[in-house]
């Protein structure tokens, strides 16, 4: 996977007339750039180039510790050890290169292609003083945006595993459910099944899966408290799991039936039916060269026109080997996410849908479902949810 993120670098290298990709990079373990995944999959320890040429050329500049490791990677075309200093080594490839432009890893409105920290842009820029080129040094966002979001086909069919699996997992909590269980012995019934399967969790245990029931939750990005279930509440659950390095990131909804009921009271309907609905508009309106924000409107707008107030987040974000997956958001124009609403979607991305609405004295209502953008539209990666699923 490495060397066809590589390859694809290039591409873009060439399609956005940038000469040349650089990740400078140390002590990879404490502090990882969210790109070294891609375009390594190792670790290194002192400072370190990765070069990418838009010719094709393809440097590793590393420590003589890590030299054999990073090498065995197969990765580089090129592999440099030094042992004191990286910085003639450096300066001698970029005078052999000759770039015009040197992409590095800042960004202000992308955390994935902000991995360079600002201690490491300073030690760059002292390397290369004397040289022309801290003058041509440029942000790698688009490149990373487009790598990280145009997913191959072997990246999709990892993405594929993950959701089925996710949902599988789902199916065996409705089974499992019932009446006064709390949000814990449900997150830890999960937590057991993902053992079982021998995969991991998509994100931060403490908040996968999130479990949330009742109309008094903490509401999202929250871990699972002591809360019980009741009859007449909604719960919704956040939930995913990585395998092979991609992750899957869904929500569902449940209902539990009062004595005597055999459906949900109107009120809970129409919230799930108002999400479900702005699910397949969002949809139907999701298709490359369209903006974010344009399509987070359209669910937002169906939201509102439901009578319900509108969610307080963005409609839905990217996924790939991370459940936040960077670059271009599906989002309001609201100052905290920056330019990212702006972002034109591109054919292979993949974005949550995930609006929600509280439905008074019952809970919160929410579904969120993973897309994969074609040339022309979108396809659902997800199996969707279309019915609440109840629990008696």
């Amino acid at each position: 996977m490495v060397k066809e993120k590589i390859d694809q670098a290039i591409k873009i290298l060439n399609e956005k007339n940038i000469d040349l990709w650089l990740t400078f990079v140390r002590e990879s373990h404490a502090l990882t750039d969210p790109c070294l995944p891609m375009i390594l999959g190792a670790h290194c320890t002192p400072p370190s180039a990765f070069i990418i040429s838009k010719t094709g050329a393809t440097i590793a500049i590393v420590g003589n510790l890590d030299f054999q490791s990073i090498k065995d990677t197969h990765a580089y075309q090129e592999m440099i050890c030094y042992t004191a200093s990286i910085r003639d080594d450096l300066i001698r490839t970029l005078n052999r290169l000759n770039p015009k432009t040197i992409a590095i890893n800042f960004s202000k409105d992308d955390y994935m292609a902000d991995g360079l920290t600002h201690g490491m842009y300073q030690l760059l820029v002292d390397i290369l003083k004397n040289t022309p080129y801290p003058n041509l040094l440029i942000s790698a966002g688009e490149i990373i945006a487009a790598l990280r979001g145009r997913k191959s086909p072997a990246e999709i069919a990892r993405l594929k595993k993950a959701i089925q699996l996710t949902v599988n997992i789902f199916h065996q909590v409705t089974k499992f459910l019932q009446p006064g269980l709390t949000e814990k012995q449900i997150a830890a019934f999960m937590v057991q099944k993902v053992k079982e399967t021998g995969v991991d969790l998509s994100w931060d245990p403490a908040t996968c899966p999130s479990v949330f029931t009742g109309p008094d939750t903490a509401g999202t990005h929250y871990g699972p408290t002591d809360r019980q279930t009741e009859r007449g509440h909604i719960m919704n659950i956040d939930f995913g799991v990585k395998v092979d390095d991609y992750v899957s990131d869904l929500q569902r909804t449940w209902y539990f039936l009062q004595e005597g009921e055999t459906e949900p009271p109107a009120a809970v309907q129409k919230a799930f039916n108002a999400v479900r609905d702005a699910i397949t508009k969002a949809a139907e309106f999701l298709k490359p060269g369209v903006e974010g924000w344009q399509v987070d409107d359209v669910a937002r707008q169906h939201i509102i026109s439901q009578g319900f107030e509108e969610f307080k987040h963005g409609l839905g974000h990217q996924v790939g080997r991370a459940a936040h997956d960077g670059a271009g958001t599906l989002c309001p124009r609201w100052d905290r996410y920056g330019k990212m609403p702006y972002f034109k979607v591109e054919a292979g991305q993949v974005y949550t849908l995930e609006p929600r609405v509280f439905c008074a004295g019952h809970g919160i209502a929410t579904i969120e479902e993973e897309v994969v953008v074609t040339k022309d539209g979108c396809e659902f990666l997800s199996p969707r949810q279309h019915e609440i699923y109840l629990i008696r």
